[in-house]
């Protein structure tokens, strides 16, 4: 029987509700499907009550999680590359996040390569990572802004572009007649739904969004149209969002929480729900809800910042509304000494939510009908495991198991 590649993955747990956990779980649930790969992972990122090794009857030991808090440490991951051996260590996320774990890359690419799936929001160049792509072996990035910072910046490292996907079994348009039961059964039958998904955390803006969203109710009147906002309002990362409700006098359904965990059917079922999906974040990577929101055929109004460019548009063809920041501050921290900070105005983006408003359901249908075909052909599920299959496949081809690793020599020998 052929040996698995067995991969050690660094990211959110992957059965978390996060967008890193649930890109990490695609990956690893896709590639497990192909049955020649097996999986270690760190699961990162959440809170746990065991720490015991998770695993499931349906995987066997083809898919082991460790529960970490962060995502690990120098002794852990010493420890896990002698007792699993894998083949190849891949991580994810901000690099903030893993320079616990540069710091020892010469000892863990002795012995296995380091795939890292990266992560960035913005312009300018962040030379200040150099030294963390020129570590690694193999970079993957998550959008055509990413990819293009990394070419720049670091322009020998491997690099591949491979954006975030969405799973169209769960994620799809419902028929007419089973949106307009579920709008019907949820009060909403004769109202213009916003529907925004997001932590609620600073640079998402949700505080904005809803004086934002109280200024579109004074245009077209308080009874027309609600705002679904799928977070936690007493998130300790963000605003007070009941307050803020509160504040503006908006206590009769103009907003709406919707506060528990939900599993994808039912997410699917609130973008269907929808008739758009806003995102107005200063920074994203990504940004996941609106591609999911695609997918299901509810367009999107977002901010022109990161992933969320290549999402609203494919450079012929709109699938929304996409705002260009009026404003792009540089912001920093000692670790990230630059980056923009993009902020769109406010008459821009109720101007866009009246567009979308004032179009008839066909204009509506047509324009999330693009934007689901545009998904699918993009950013679909089946693309994104075959690319990691290649991608890992050939690292592994290239950088051979652990007993015939091809070890990389960190010194050179010159005549002088």
């Amino acid at each position: 029987m052929k040996e698995k590649i067995k991969v050690l993955v660094l990211s959110d747990h992957p059965f978390s509700p996060s967008g890193v956990g649930t890109q990490t779980r695609y990956m690893v649930e896709g590639l497990l499907e192909t049955g020649e790969f097996s999986f270690v992972c760190f699961g990162g990122a959440i809170k746990h009550n065991d720490y015991k090794p998770q695993k499931w009857e349906k995987y066997g030991d083809d898919l082991v999680v460790y529960p970490v808090d962060g995502y690990g440490n120098h002794d852990m991951i010493r420890s896990v590359l002698r007792t699993e051996k894998p083949d190849i260590l891949w991580f994810m996320t901000d690099p903030r996040f893993f320079s616990w774990l540069w710091e020892i890359e010469d000892e863990v690419r002795a012995l296995v390569p380091m795939v890292y799936y990266h992560v960035w929001d913005n312009y300018p160049l962040p030379k200040y990572n150099k030294i963390w792509y020129d570590s690694t072996d193999v970079v993957a990035a998550i959008s055509k802004v990413t990819h293009d910072i990394v070419a720049n910046v670091s322009p020998d490292v491997e690099l591949h572009y491979i954006p975030h996907a969405v799973n169209s079994g769960f994620f799809k348009p419902f028929e007419k007649e089973e949106k307009e039961k579920l709008r019907e059964g949820s009060g909403f039958d004769n109202k213009f739904v916003v529907f925004w998904n997001n932590r609620n955390a600073r640079r998402k803006q949700p505080g904005t969004l809803i004086f934002w969203f109280k200024d579109f109710l004074d245009r077209v009147g308080h009874d027309k149209a609600t705002l679904i906002m799928h977070t936690d309002p007493t998130d300790v990362n963000g605003p007070n969002l009941g307050a803020i409700l509160h504040e503006l006098e908006l206590t009769s359904g103009e907003v709406k929480f919707s506060t528990s965990k939900i599993d994808f059917p039912q997410m699917a079922a609130l973008y269907n729900m929808a008739d758009v999906t806003v995102n107005i974040s200063d920074a994203e990577g990504f940004g996941l809800s609106t591609l999911e929101s695609l997918s299901c055929g509810t367009p999107i109004i977002v901010n022109m910042t990161g992933g969320l460019q290549e999402q609203v548009t494919n450079g012929e063809e709109w699938f929304g509304i996409g705002i260009e920041p009026t404003s792009k501050c540089i912001i920093g921290s000692q670790d990230i000494p630059y980056i923009y900070e993009d902020r769109i105005s406010k008459n821009d983006f109720v101007d866009a939510l009246e567009k979308i408003y004032n179009m008839t359901s066909e204009e509506r249908e047509a324009l999330g009908q693009r934007g689901y075909e545009h998904v699918n052909k993009n950013y679909n599920f089946k693309h994104y495991v075959t690319r990691w299959r290649s991608v890992l496949k050939e690292i592994h081809k290239k950088h051979g198991s652990w007993e015939t690793r091809k070890r990389p020599t960190p010194w050179e020998l010159l005549e002088v």
